[in-house]
């Protein structure tokens, strides 16, 4: 009998090669996304029709105001759209409210959807790259991405990169929860406001950053300069601050100290100032692993449990090739071990020390030994190690683009989280709201 081979590979990984089925699934292909095309503006027009027939008197009321105020019942903003063809974004004219109503005659026309990319400007859409055109394919929408995510201070990609990944996976539900959460963060993200480049909360300066700049500024002090130590601040932070003494004078001595969290939005609004990003470490410590991978800049993770600092390292090399992790070290060595600790960073060769002891044992720590360390930037970086080693999963991305991610660490430790939030975060507010009415910060 003639024995068999082996080896038998027809097909891609191994599977028998069935082109009826990939015939049949390419001819399914046009049909299926002519009727997502369909469906999406179908419901489009429905809730248009929908909110017009809901609001008629008062869509006729704003008409007529505008009209007898104004001359005109209309204002017209030239945009661009689907296609890149131009249209008009319709406003009642005047500042009396309810003046971005008349979208809703857009949405009818066809000019924009519900949700989707924001409409460009003739000038910004000449700008456009081909690697982002993708946006062109799809309608603007009222409700957009980009939009969101900047409202809650995490719009850390660039817009076209937003635009485009929206445009690769829209689907109807998709646009459904990014109205929702479009709402929602609208709610918290408030209306506009300035944007000074120094907060202050209870006399601790914040710099009032984007992510791509904080990045930069600690590339750039890891290979020159005086040794820097940069904390993050959230409204526990700054509760403890509030009433201890020695972690205030190192905030207030620190080289930079950035906002982190929902509650330091919701405070700058208190205070009629806007927060540029949520310049977290969380979000920011991927990015910092890219940077560094790039330009080859060692890191120390310092902290966190036995195991979990060496489950970092290998993640994120794993992540980013080429990224040096100079040395881990967990975080309950014994005090009398501290000297040798100390001595094996310095001799590790690592611009880049964080440390995650938790606030504020992590700053004092940095303080105290700021003339003994020799690396040029210092963080304290709390429980990060805990989410990059895979211990404590992060919240889904549509509770951080709502700002909801502190509930989701409330649900997953109770019992360590609930002073910090229902206890905290009101307290946090509370005092916000004294030193916005002029009362005592300190």
């Amino acid at each position: 009998m003639k024995r068999k081979p082996d080896l038998q590979i027809p097909g891609p990984l191994g599977r028998r090669q069935r082109p009826w089925r990939a015939l049949w699934l390419r001819s399914l292909l046009p049909p299926l996304t002519v009727l997502g095309v369909v469906l999406s503006r179908a419901l489009d027009l429905m809730l248009a029709l929908l909110l017009m027939a809901m609001l008629a008197p008062l869509l006729l009321l704003r008409g007529v105001v505008a009209r007898g105020r104004e001359g005109r019942i209309f204002d017209r903003e030239p945009l661009v759209g689907r296609f890149r063809a131009p249209f008009e974004r319709l406003y009642f004219a005047g500042s009396t409210p309810g003046r971005g109503l008349a979208v809703l005659l857009n949405i009818l026309r066809g000019d924009l959807a519900v949700a989707g990319p924001r409409p460009l400007t003739a000038r910004e859409a000449a700008v456009v790259g081909v690697e982002a055109a993708v946006r062109f394919t799809v309608r603007p929408g009222v409700f957009s991405p980009y939009r969101l995510k900047s409202r809650t201070g995490v719009a850390y990609a660039p817009e076209a990169q937003i635009d485009s990944d929206y445009a690769y996976g829209q689907s109807a539900r998709g646009d459904a929860g990014l109205v929702v959460r479009s709402l929602i963060g609208e709610v918290l993200g408030g209306g506009e406001a300035p944007t000074p480049p120094i907060l202050e909360f209870f006399g601790v300066p914040i710099v009032n950053t984007t992510m791509p700049e904080a990045v930069d500024w600690i590339a750039a002090r890891a290979v020159g300069g005086d040794p820097a130590l940069l904390a993050f601040v959230n409204p526990d932070c700054l509760n403890i601050a509030y009433v201890d003494a020695e972690y205030r004078r190192i905030l207030l001595d620190a080289a930079r100290v950035l906002p982190d969290g929902i509650g330091i939005h919701i405070g700058c609004r208190m205070l009629g100032v806007a927060l540029q990003a949520n310049v977290n470490g969380t979000d920011l410590f991927p990015q910092l692993c890219e940077r560094a991978a790039q330009t080859g800049l060692g890191l120390f993770l310092l902290g966190a449990r036995p195991g979990i600092a060496e489950a970092v390292a290998a993640n994120m090399q794993a992540q980013f090739p080429g990224l040096r992790i100079d040395g881990v070290q967990d975080g309950y060595f014994d005090p009398a071990d501290e000297d040798a600790v100390i001595d094996r960073i310095n001799a590790s060769g690592a611009a880049i020390l964080l440390v995650a002891f938790g606030v504020p044992r992590q700053e004092k720590w940095l303080a105290r030994n700021h003339a003994r360390l020799t690396l040029p930037v210092r963080m304290g970086v709390g429980g990060l190690f805990d989410f990059y080693s895979g211990r404590i999963p992060r919240a889904p991305v549509w509770m951080r683009e709502i700002g909801l991610e502190w509930t989701w660490r409330l649900m997953q430790e109770p019992g360590r989280m609930w002073r910090r939030y229902v206890i905290g975060n009101p307290l946090f507010l509370y005092r916000v709201w004294r030193q916005a009415r002029g009362g005592e910060t300190s």
